[in-house]
């Protein structure tokens, strides 16, 4: 019997203990304010005590609570600093880390999925997990032919653990969302829930991750390890070194930040475009900074268990709309968003309001480099966030369609992995080369027609001349 269920009970109680000590907090609160406390000062207060509890629990259990407390974890730059920086330590564990399953439960798995005789297919076999994560914990090993892997087994139960937690978070979601300003939870917590079968499925996995490691094999910026061996609940694969995107953010150089920043935004934008995937997990326990002779570094990349299939890359309009906002075509940008479906047909806005609330957050692309920081993403999460701002009323009434629900997730999150690193990056590049629709298309009779075969150039001579 596996940890998860036998812990249910447990991990239940837990959960449901979260909202309780939420509400004694605001009972503290309201006494404090009383007492002569600003609200401002209580709000903060509240805030700090609810986000230590939050994380702690999340922390302690795997399944569907640290997946969640993963994906919130990259949004941890836009809230204050006075607030962030005293968990900030808890979220980036939460992205590395999680407790071992014993050693026994894993022989277990392994003999029920790869036979009686597993350990003949491995000359070396770690009991010792190298890492842990929300549904799976990972083992190094050497194959049988003398490759370093991967044994990633998945934790028995884990499905039903996952089910399980993010019912019950999503219960309560309204109350996680002072947490992060700005951000909605409910919805992140249901998409969570939405893919749960997929990222269960080591199969789909393999496949995702193989077809990424053919199409990057000579890349020289990017490292995907190949699958080696795959059934249901253990994915082999080869073992990367190098170091954690977790340690660059908390000890990195600045040489490290910028490249593993640029890096990690090519990788955002030329992936659906190479292999018709979007890797949707990204924060930064899934990647890995890897010394490179001739470049410096590169950047390694982990877990294939999430992606969002584009089988043409990413939509066109997001590069149209992004390229229209920053030559300020007011109407163009709200026809378009209004054809995605950003914009209800029940609903009508100002089309130059609707600039204004879009020209800061694509600050970034409108310069040759753009340093991301805590600071700026904070900014933006508090004017997208107060109540009394027009973007926050304006933001309300836009939608956001299904079908760019997990890329606005995923480009929000890397967004949030650069602000952590602080880095410096040139975005517009990898929009020019990865994103369609953000070069426009060369007009119809416009460029230099190419010369006929036996024509030769203008400021060539003929042959003979």
């Amino acid at each position: 019997m596996s940890d998860l269920p036998r812990k249910a009970v447990t991990r239940t109680a837990k959960l449901a203990a979260l909202p309780i000590g939420f509400a004694g907090r605001a009972t503290w609160g309201l006494g404090k304010r009383i007492g002569g406390k600003s609200a401002e000062i209580v709000s903060r207060e509240l805030q700090q005590r609810t986000a230590e509890q939050l994380f702690k629990v999340l922390g302690e259990l795997k399944g569907g609570a640290m997946k969640f407390g993963q994906a919130l974890s990259v949004f941890e730059s836009a809230l204050p600093e006075e607030v962030a920086g005293p968990y900030r330590a808890t979220l980036t564990r939460l992205q590395e880390a999680a407790p071992p399953m014993p050693a026994r439960t894993v022989h277990s798995v392994l003999a029920e999925r790869l036979g009686q005789d597993w350990r003949e297919l491995f000359a070396e076999f770690d009991d010792r997990p190298a890492a842990a994560a929300s549904i799976g914990q990972v083992h190094r090993a050497t194959w049988h032919d003398g490759r370093r892997v991967a044994v990633k087994v998945q934790y028995p139960g884990a499905g039903e653990a996952l089910l399980s937690d993010l019912n019950q978070l999503s219960r309560f979601a309204r109350l996680l969302g002072p947490l992060v300003p700005g951000m909605d939870i409910k919805p992140l917590i249901a998409e969570l829930r939405d893919r749960v079968s997929e990222e269960l499925d080591y199969d789909l996995e393999a496949q995702a991750q193989q077809a990424h490691a053919q199409e990057f094999a000579d890349d020289p910026d990017v490292l995907i390890p190949a699958v080696v061996h795959r059934c249901d609940q253990v994915l082999v694969t080869e073992w990367i070194d190098g170091t954690p995107l977790s340690e660059v953010i908390a000890h990195g150089t600045r040489e490290q930040r910028d490249r593993a920043g640029q890096l990690l935004a090519r990788f955002l934008f030329s992936g659906p475009s190479r292999t018709g995937l979007l890797h949707a997990d990204p924060h930064p326990g899934n990647f890995r900074l890897l010394p490179d002779e001739e470049n410096g570094w590169r950047l390694g990349v982990l877990d294939f268990g999430t992606v969002d299939r584009l089988p043409d890359g990413l939509p066109a309009p997001i590069g149209e709309s992004l390229r229209l906002t920053l030559e300020g075509r007011a109407e163009a940008v709200y026809e378009m968003l209004r054809a995605e479906g950003f914009v209800k047909e029940s609903v009508e806005l100002d089309a130059d309001a609707v600039l204004d609330y879009l020209l800061p957050i694509i600050e970034p692309a409108q310069a040759d480099e753009f340093t991301f920081t805590r600071s700026w993403l904070r900014t933006q999460a508090s004017r997208v966030a107060d109540p009394r701002s027009p973007a926050h009323r304006l933001g309300k009434q836009l939608n956001l369609p299904p079908s760019y629900l997990l890329i606005h997730r995923v480009t929000l999150s890397t967004i949030g992995v650069l602000c952590q690193l602080g880095a410096t990056v040139r975005l517009r590049d990898e929009l020019e080369e990865w994103l369609p629709g953000f070069v426009p298309e060369p007009e119809a009779g416009s460029g230099r027609a190419e010369p006929a075969e036996d024509e030769p150039e203008e400021d060539e001579p003929a042959a003979g001349a």
